[in-house]
């Protein structure tokens, strides 16, 4: 990438830093993040037989770490704003690390979902600190395109990279090195900062922190999150699941309620007067709603209908991965010349292929000609949808919201993620039991119960990609991308905002 030689943090004290090595490391830094979403799924009959875990203890080893990433990602992309972006990504990493150590330590359930917990708590430290730092280090229009194409990339190999190495890593030298891999890298990481990065915070007067919003906001989203992975074994209409949805929605209106009066919100909402900000962060929920499904049902598809093993299951998805980073660099490169709708309908049309593809798949057919194919669609749109939904969601944004814009749309990640997830495993799994009651010893008839389970995921998820389809094609901005202001003469090369494009493509 053609990045700029040096460039300066957002306080001018930032002189003299590779742009190339910040972005390394930043991406760095979100790999590990993704990395651990996924790096326990494999390893989970393995952790389960070491610390004698129940099947119900076990999925918060999974949900714990997904559900305090989800709810604190807001409060950490403020937090970045106001303290320092370099101080938040170094904080975040420290305590990814020490949570790391810790969760490999565990000799005992309870031990390792708390040592989760709190990995995730480091992660959404983490995750809006660097896209906040990345989005200040270049300029908004190609630059910041080409930067996001390969965090956009890295994301998604780096869920499918998680699977593969926790299984290896399980099979081999043990499940806690899953987690100890984290150690020297989070701590090294952290302690390189300040050679790398530039530090960066928002401008202005110091005003009081929005306390009361901020904590209205990470009740709502930790709640929300927690809710919809356990709606689908308390149900959807009990009255847990209810009281906990009612409890998210007088959070979510406390919270608006106090954005309107405070000075400074946690949440400025003047940022959803964007539509590129808002159409993005809204398609995100749906997008990410059906790629959690994809990921879940994809390993179960293959172990259950295709008797892989856990390891063939994880080394399946290689070209996927690799698939993922070719759609990212093409939409990063297309993004410069049409419109972002455009590159989402095309990615988004290739995905909803792919997951046709795999609803289609027959038990006992080949990888070859059953999965790769919608495998590699599946890739492609992956990584077309992640790009251009990063960049539309800074487009406009202000260096001094750059933390919010961050935080905002890794929870639409996260919150879609969870919603897409606990949606379609009630639809796929509606039933179930009784089917595979009535289906008695017979392998065969088991079979088909399971392969007709995971058929419905695929098209329940397209379903979801047919939704933010037609947000795309409908809502999404029809403004070209927006390119980089040059320089003013004698000027320094800092980013400088740009307004929304109102051009129309």
């Amino acid at each position: 990438m053609a990045a700029p030689d040096l460039v300066k943090s957002g306080t001018g004290a930032g002189a003299g830093y590779k742009a190339g090595a910040v972005l390394a490391f930043v991406c760095l830094a979100q790999f590990m993040v993704f990395l651990d979403v996924s790096i326990v799924n494999l390893a989970l009959p393995s952790i389960q037989d070491g610390l004698g875990m129940s099947d119900v203890s076990l999925e918060y080893v999974v949900t714990a770490y997904a559900t305090v990433l989800g709810g604190f990602l807001l409060l950490g992309g403020r937090l970045a704003d106001r303290y320092g972006r370099r101080r938040l990504l170094q904080t975040g990493l420290t305590i990814f690390a020490l949570a790391s150590l810790m969760a490999g330590l565990a000799d005992s359930g309870n031990w390792l979902i708390a040592s989760r917990a709190v990995q995730g708590f480091g992660s959404a430290l983490i995750a809006p600190a660097a896209l906040s730092i990345l989005t200040n280090t270049f300029p908004e229009g190609p630059e910041r395109n080409k930067a996001l194409g390969l965090w956009g990339s890295l994301s998604g190999i780096a869920s499918i990279v998680g699977v593969i190495l926790g299984g290896v890593l399980a099979d081999s030298v043990g499940w806690e090195y899953i987690f100890w891999i984290n150690v020297p890298i989070g701590l090294t990481a952290a302690l390189l900062a300040p050679k790398i990065v530039p530090d960066s915070k928002a401008e202005g007067p110091r005003t009081r922190f929005d306390f009361f919003g901020a904590a209205t906001l990470t009740g709502a989203l930790l709640l929300l999150i927690f809710t919809l992975g356990e709606a689908t074994h308390v149900g959807w209409g009990s009255e847990r699941t209810l009281g906990s949805l009612a409890g998210v929605v007088a959070l979510i209106a406390a919270f608006l309620v106090i954005e309107t009066k405070v000075e400074a919100p946690v949440m400025p909402l003047r940022v959803f007067k964007l539509k590129s900000v808002s159409t993005a962060n809204i398609a995100a929920v749906a997008v990410f709603g059906a790629f959690a499904a994809l990921f879940f049902f994809a390993s179960i598809f293959m172990q259950q209908v295709y008797g892989y093993s856990p390891l063939k299951a994880g080394f399946a998805y290689v070209p996927l991965a690799v698939s993922v980073a070719v759609g990212a660099g093409v939409a990063s490169g297309l993004i410069a010349k049409v419109a972002a709708r455009i590159v989402l309908i095309i990615g988004l049309a290739t995905t909803i292929a792919g997951l046709l593809l795999l609803y289609r798949a027959p038990s006992g057919g080949s990888y070859a000609v059953d999965l790769l194919p919608g495998f590699i669609l599946l890739g492609l749109g992956c990584g077309m949808c992640f790009v251009t939904l990063q960049i539309a969601a800074f487009a406009g944004i202000g260096d001094e919201e750059a933390g919010v814009a961050a935080g905002l749309i890794n929870t639409s990640q996260e919150a879609g993620g969870a919603l897409g997830l606990a949606v379609i495993v009630t639809i796929a799994y509606n039933g179930l039991a009784d089917k595979l009651t009535a289906a008695g010893g017979d392998v065969a008839k088991v079979v088909e119960v399971q392969e007709n389970a995971n058929h419905n995921a695929f098209l329940a998820a397209a379903c979801f990609a047919g939704l933010a389809l037609l947000i795309a094609a409908f809502a999404f901005p029809k403004a070209k991308p927006v390119q980089a202001a040059p320089p003013a003469a004698g000027g320094t090369g800092t980013p400088v905002p740009a307004a929304e494009s109102v051009t129309t493509g």
